[in-house]
């Protein structure tokens, strides 16, 4: 795929650049609680508006249903990209209408606008081809060339993921150069030991790549809620925690394959429970207990894995070459569960190895519990996308900016 730095070298003063970020930043009470997606793309509006270029930026926020919804209003990460920027930045108040043919129309080389959310149309998530299609020539009617650098959407199969850069010549921004180059460390020529640590709430969102790593990680260190599931097929008890029975077999059958194949899964040893799920807007004590793994009683939830598996799991971090982290331990958002998560974030970065976290919650986690992000080898902006990336899939935002 054709890069950014190929694009700056043609030219594009005066050029209309349009950018397909990714925006999509968590928010509570109409306020971003992470801007790591926004800071992300910095470098690739920051490199076109230095160039001349006029900037038109587009990224989906949430899941509205295809029709305008002001909790999901692209405004607060406009706001926020021009502090970052310390530069104004236009706000069009529609995607494809006559605000955001104004905001475009009125950009002097330089300038960056910003478009309202992409979902507020329900041709962007179409599933008919003809439909995306034609959202996708409206947005094409606001540019002269497409550059794909919102990474945490490549994996869908959206107008302005996937149509756009045909209609227009199209480049690779530096955030997808970057993320594309650490997937490759992960899957091509992988430094060993290769240790993943998978979390999160479902093992069902995990299923497809642990089948995948079974044949490549030396280990996998298994925690959150989807850790249940596992102790569930060893046989023990799991209280109240979360639980996918219909993933039981599945998840036996992973055991056993890894067992005579040699890959190490390690799951938790001891756990901390409780009897009920944490307020998380309150975040008041909820004195949990440490229990053994194999020994949960009856009616207690899981929330976090104990001191003694943050220790172990430690121990399986210090010699590794490559790790690979997706999803927390617990529910780290309570100060009563967040110290599984902060155990494996300091083991990364007292790491010697090359150590990667995959995006959404776990890199949330790191920056919520106050850690250097610096002291990572990379945090990546797309969980979903690392995941599909590391299952072999083919990602259509991705295929769409080759030649």
């Amino acid at each position: 795929m054709k890069t950014i730095d190929e694009l700056l070298a043609e030219g594009v003063d005066g050029k209309r650049v349009f950018v397909r970020a990714d925006l999509n930043v968590p928010m509570a009470d109409g306020l971003i609680t992470d801007d790591g997606r926004i800071r992300a793309v910095l470098p690739t509006v920051k490199a076109l508006a230095d160039a001349g270029a006029k900037v038109v930026v587009a990224s989906h926020l949430g899941r509205p249903k295809g029709a305008p919804d002001p909790k999901f209003s692209l405004l607060q990460a406009a706001e926020r990209l021009a502090e970052l920027l310390d530069a104004p930045v236009a706000f069009a108040q529609d995607t494809v209408g006559p605000a955001a043919h104004d905001a475009v129309n009125g950009l002097q080389p330089g300038q960056v606008a910003v478009i309202e959310n992409l979902r507020f149309n329900a041709g962007e998530t179409a599933k008919d081809d003809t439909e995306r299609g034609e959202f996708a020539d409206q947005l094409a009617a606001l540019a002269d060339v497409y550059v794909g650098d919102g990474f945490g959407a490549v994996h869908r199969k959206h107008a302005s993921v996937y149509d756009l850069p045909a209609r227009l010549p199209h480049y690779a921004g530096y955030l997808i150069a970057t993320e594309v180059g650490v997937l490759k460390k992960l899957t091509e020529d992988v430094q060993r030991p290769y240790v993943v640590v998978l979390g999160g709430a479902k093992v069902s969102d995990k299923l497809a790549v642990i089948d995948e790593l079974l044949g490549k990680a030396d280990r996998i260190l298994v925690g959150g809620g989807m850790v249940y599931t596992f102790l569930k097929a060893k046989g023990y008890e799991v209280g109240s925690s979360l639980l996918q029975e219909d993933q039981l077999a599945t998840v036996t059958e992973y055991l056993e394959r890894a067992e005579k194949t040699g890959v190490e899964i390690v799951l938790p040893v001891d756990t901390l429970v409780a009897p009920a799920f944490p307020d998380l807007s309150a975040k008041t004590p909820t004195n949990p207990s440490t229990v053994p793994a194999d020994a949960m009683p009856a009616g207690q939830m899981g929330l976090d894995i104990g001191p003694e598996t943050s220790k172990l799991y430690a121990s399986k971090l210090a010699d590794a070459a490559t790790v690979f982290w997706n999803g927390p331990m617990g529910v780290f958002e309570h100060p009563d569960y967040a110290a599984g998560t902060r155990a494996v974030a300091q083991a990364l970065v007292e790491s010697k190895g090359f150590t990667v976290v995959g995006g959404g919650d776990s890199a949330a986690a790191v920056r919520i519990l106050g850690f250097d992000e610096n002291a990572f080898g990379h945090i990546s902006t797309g969980g979903g996308a690392s995941l599909e990336y590391l299952e072999g899939k083919t990602l259509p935002g991705l295929a769409a900016l080759e030649d």
